[in-house]
Parts: structure tokens; C-alpha cells; sequence
């Protein structure tokens, strides 16, 4: 379990948009929280991708690649 300390317009707006959702601040905050770590894992995967990819290919390179040049 952990405490943050949210600056007052932050948690006004978190009560508000929590009360709005239907839910408690706790539930909603949670939610939040899990969803910006599912993005940031997104974002490190997506990254570390491109870091990794393989030089373009030219369009007659795939053309052959792909078997569409005879």
C-alpha cells in the first residue's frame, strides 16, 4: 500500500472525475495508476522495437522478398 500527496487542484480534480466514474478516489486513482504502468510497458516495448528493427527494405527488395518479382 502506498501514500501520495497530490497537489489540491490534482485531487479536486481526481474527486470529481472518480465521483463521476462511479467510483472511490482509492478505486479510481488504482485504475489510473495501472493503466499509465500498461502504457509505459507499451511505450518501452515500442521502443526497444524500433531500436532493433531492420534497415528498410527498397520496394524491389520486398518485391522479390515476397516472391512478386519473376
Amino acid at each position: 500500500m502506498i501514500s501520495v500527496t497530490l497537489k489540491p487542484g490534482t485531487e479536486q480534480t481526481l474527486t470529481e472525475l472518480a465521483k463521476s466514474h462511479g467510483m472511490s478516489e482509492g478505486e479510481f486513482a488504482r485504475k489510473l495508476i495501472e493503466s499509465a504502468i500498461e502504457d509505459l510497458d507499451d511505450i518501452e516495448l515500442a521502443v526497444g522495437r524500433l531500436e532493433n528493427r531492420q534497415p528498410a527494405l527498397s520496394a524491389e527488395h520486398a518485391r522479390k522478398a515476397l516472391g512478386l518479382d519473376d
